[in-house]
């Protein structure tokens, strides 16, 4: 799997091991291959013919061999306990930087994004990065995936948050190849056993 684009909304301030944390995030998206054992991401072609939910395991694995904490509910609003973060690290005592990546629709990428930006601006979170499909690799995946273009009009919003201290930033990735004699990644909760491991 190859990023072709990192978008930053929000880069003020530091925290410890900002890079390292960063850097990753960025091997374990590479570590994303399809088939399993390639070492590439190839996928088949066919439009709204592929799943997206079991895409995430193995840049999740990677980070949880890195210290990194997997579905994990956090207290980052005053008054609320939205869902869990597909994946923080801890920095510190009680902060932490926040991976998310999309695998349901736009408004769950909006969701996702100001769950980070709220956890930011609570001090609860350093930093946080949505991890999102390119427009041509959407085109291939669950129809309706949350993508890149079609949440960036609302970059300019994120840009002017009132933040002193923080990183925010969306992530576009995209398939290496496309080859039609590869197998459709299974849809929904179909085949999670099989591919996940």
């Amino acid at each position: 799997m190859k990023i072709i684009r990192r978008e930053v909304l929000i880069n003020k301030g530091s925290f410890p091991a900002k890079e390292k944390y960063l850097a990753q995030i960025d091997e374990a998206i590479s570590k994303v291959v399809w088939p399993l054992g390639r070492n590439n991401f190839t996928i088949n072609p066919v439009p709204k013919g592929n799943g997206v939910k079991i895409i995430k395991d193995a840049c999740m694995q990677h980070l949880e061999l890195n210290g990194w904490k997997l579905e994990e509910r956090l207290q980052i609003l005053t008054d609320a306990k939205p869902g869990p973060l597909d994946a923080v690290k801890p920095i510190g005592n009680s902060q932490f930087l926040a991976l998310e990546w999309e695998t349901g629709n736009i408004s769950s990428s909006h969701r996702a994004l100001n769950k980070m930006a709220c956890g930011m601006l609570e001090n609860k979170l350093v930093g946080g990065v949505l991890v999102l499909p390119s427009r041509p690799f959407y085109t291939y995946l669950t129809d309706r995936v949350g993508n890149f273009q079609e949440l960036s009009p609302y970059f300019t919003m994120y840009k002017n948050l009132n933040l002193l201290q923080g990183y925010l930033a969306v992530y576009e990735i995209e398939h290496d190849n496309l080859d039609s004699s590869v197998p459709l990644i299974p849809k929904g909760t179909d085949g999670m056993a099989k591919f996940s491991k």
